[in-house]
C-alpha cells in the first residue's frame, strides 16, 4: 500500500457508523430506566436509525454521485457528529428517537460513499488489499458493538456511547478532507427523489405498523392505517421506479430469481440472526440481574464466532457455490435461534451460549456471500444497484425483525401478565412490577416471551435459507472474493463489483 490515508479515514468512519447498529442494545435498560422509556420507544431506538440507513441508502449514494462522494461523506459525517450530541444529551425518549433518525440519515450518506471512495483512491492489488482491510473492520464492528456498549453503559453511563462518537467524527473528517480524492459519477445523473420518499414511506409506515399492532391489537385503527400507507406508498414506489429514466432500483432485476433470493435472504439472515438480541439483552439484565459489562460478554460467542468464522471461511471455502453457504449459514442461523428457545422461569445465561455459537457460525458463512451473489446475479452495470439493494434490504430486515418478534415477545407474556404489565416488563421494567408479581411469574413469562420470539425468528432464518437454496440457483464467474462478514448494517468487501458500480 502507498498510503493508507483513504483507508484509514474509511475504514474509520465505516467502524464507527456500524458500531452503532449494536451498542445501543446493551444500553436498553439504562436507557430505559433514565428517561422512563416504554417498550416501543426502545424499539424506535433502534429503528429509527436502521430504518434511516435502509430507506435513504440508495437515495444518498446517487446523490453522492451527483454532488460528490468525499463532500457527501464529511456532509454525512457531520450530521451523525452532531444527531450524536443529541443522542447523549436528550432528555426524553422522543428526543433520542429523533436523534437517532438523524444520526440514520448521516449514517446512510457516510455508508453509501464507502465502496465508491476507496474505488476511487485505490487500483489493482491495492484495491484488493484495502477491501480486505475494510472487510476486517466491519466484522470488527458487529463482534465488538455489545462489549463496548457493556463498558461504556457501566463506566461513564449510556450517553457516552455517543458521545464518543464526536473525537471519532473529527478525526475522521479531518483524514477525509486530507487524503481522500473526490469523485463523481457520470455526468447528466440525476437523482429519484420520488422514488427515495415513496421507499422511505413504505418502510417507515411498515414498520409502525407491526409496532402499534403489538400494543394496540392487529385491529386498531392505528394499525390499519399505517398499513394502508405503506401499501399505497409500495405502489407508488413500483410506479415511480417503472416510469422514471434513472431508478433507485431497475424493477426488471426483481424478475431473476437469483437476486430476488439473494434479497429475501439479506432480510431474513438481519432478521433472524439480530432481531432478538435486543431483548436477551433486557433479560440478562433485568430479569437475571445481569451488569451491562457482563451482559455484553454473554452475547459476544455470536459477534466473535461470526468475525472467526467469516475469516476462515474466506481461504478455506473458496470455491464454494455462493448459494450453498448462505443457504447453509441461513439454515445453520435458524438452527442457532430455534436452540435458545428453551428458557424456563429457572434458565440462566448459559443456556444462550450454545445458540448463540452456532447463529455466529451461520453469519460466518452468510455475510461473505451475500454481496457476492448478488453482484452474480445481475449484470456487470448494475454492481452498484445491486450492492445498494441488498445492504437496504438488510437494514430493512433488521428493523423490521426488531419491531416483529417484539410483538411476539410481549404476545407471549399476555397470558401470565396482561398487556400492559408485559410491555412493562419486555421493556425493562420488570422491577416495576416486583411486590405485585412473583419473581417467579416475572422469570416464567419472559422466558415464554423469549421462546416465542425465537421460535419465530428460527423459523425466519430456516425459510429464507430454503428460499436461498431454491432460488439462487446460477452463482456466475463474478462471485466476489471477500476476507470477512459484515456486520448487521453492512455487507462484506464483496461488494468489490459495487465500488466501480456507479460510473467509476
Amino acid at each position: 500500500m502507498r498510503t493508507w490515508g483513504p483507508l484509514t479515514a474509511v475504514s474509520l468512519g465505516t467502524f464507527m457508523l456500524l458500531l452503532d447498529v449494536t451498542i445501543v442494545i446493551v444500553a436498553l435498560p439504562d436507557m430505559a430506566r433514565a428517561l422512563d422509556a416504554s417498550l416501543s420507544d426502545l424499539q424506535w431506538v433502534i429503528d429509527g436509525y436502521a430504518l434511516a440507513l435502509a430507506a435513504l441508502l440508495l437515495g444518498v449514494g446517487a446523490a453522492a454521485d451527483v454532488l460528490g462522494r468525499r463532500r457527501l461523506s464529511v456532509i454525512g459525517t457531520v450530521l451523525f457528529a452532531l444527531a450524536s450530541l443529541g443522542c447523549g444529551l436528550a432528555t426524553d425518549a422522543d428526543l433520542l428517537v429523533a436523534a437517532r433518525a438523524v444520526q440514520g440519515l448521516g449514517g446512510a450518506a457516510m455508508l453509501a460513499t464507502t465502496l465508491p471512495l476507496l474505488g476511487a483512491a485505490y487500483q489493482g492489488r491495492e484495491r484488493s488489499t484495502a477491501l480486505g482491510v475494510w472487510g476486517a473492520v466491519s466484522g470488527a464492528s458487529a463482534a465488538l458493538g455489545p462489549v463496548v456498549g457493556g463498558l461504556i453503559t457501566e463506566g461513564p453511563g449510556w450517553r457516552w456511547i455517543f458521545f464518543v462518537n464526536l473525537p471519532v467524527s473529527m478525526a475522521s473528517i479531518w483524514l477525509t478532507l486530507r487524503a481522500v480524492p473526490e469523485s463523481k459519477g457520470p455526468a447528466g445523473r440525476r437523482v429519484d427523489w420520488a422514488g427515495t420518499a415513496a421507499f422511505a414511506s413504505f418502510a417507515g409506515a411498515g414498520t409502525y405498523g407491526v409496532l402499534r399492532g403489538g400494543a394496540e391489537g392487529w385491529t386498531s385503527a392505528a394499525t390499519g392505517g399505517a398499513f394502508a400507507v405503506s401499501a399505497l406508498a409500495l405502489v407508488c414506489f413500483v410506479l415511480v421506479e417503472r416510469r422514471v429514466a434513472q431508478p433507485l432500483l431497475d424493477l426488471r432485476l426483481l424478475r431473476k430469481p437469483a437476486f430476488t433470493g439473494v434479497l429475501l435472504g439479506g432480510v431474513g439472515y438481519n432478521a433472524a440472526a439480530f432481531g432478538v438480541i435486543p431483548y436477551l439483552s433486557i433479560w440478562l439484565q433485568t430479569v437475571l440481574g445481569m451488569s451491562a459489562m457482563t451482559g455484553s460478554l454473554v452475547l459476544l460467542p455470536l459477534g466473535a464466532m461470526s468475525f472467526v468464522v467469516a475469516l476462515v471461511a474466506g481461504r478455506v471455502l473458496h470455491g464454494v457455490a455462493p448459494r450453498l453457504l448462505i443457504g447453509v449459514g441461513l439454515l445453520l442461523i435458524g438452527g442457532g435461534v430455534l436452540g435458545m428457545a428453551v428458557l424456563d422461569a429457572g434458565s440462566s445465561w448459559a443456556a444462550l451460549v450454545p445458540g448463540l455459537a452456532l447463529t455466529g457460525v451461520g453469519s460466518g458463512l452468510v455475510a461473505p456471500g451475500l454481496a457476492g451473489a448478488a453482484l452474480a446475479a445481475v449484470p456487470a452495470g448494475n454492481a452498484g444497484m445491486a450492492g445498494g439493494a441488498l445492504n437496504t434490504f438488510r437494514q430493512l430486515g433488521y428493523a423490521l425483525g426488531v419491531a416483529l418478534f417484539g410483538t411476539v415477545l410481549t404476545a407471549g407474556m399476555r397470558d401470565t401478565l396482561g398487556r400492559e404489565a408485559a410491555h412493562t416488563v419486555a421493556g425493562g421494567g420488570a422491577e416495576a412490577l416486583r411486590g405485585t408479581v412473583s419473581e417467579h411469574t416475572v422469570r416464567a413469562a419472559f422466558a415464554a416471551g423469549l421462546n416465542a420470539a425465537s421460535l419465530a425468528a428460527g423459523v425466519t432464518g430456516l425459510v429464507a435459507g430454503v428460499l436461498v437454496l431454491v432460488m439462487v440457483r446460477a452463482p456466475g464467474r463474478r462471485s466476489a472474493r471477500v476476507a470477512s462478514g459484515g456486520a448487521p448494517g453492512q455487507d462484506s468487501p464483496a461488494a468489490a463489483g459495487a465500488v466501480s458500480g456507479r460510473g467509476e
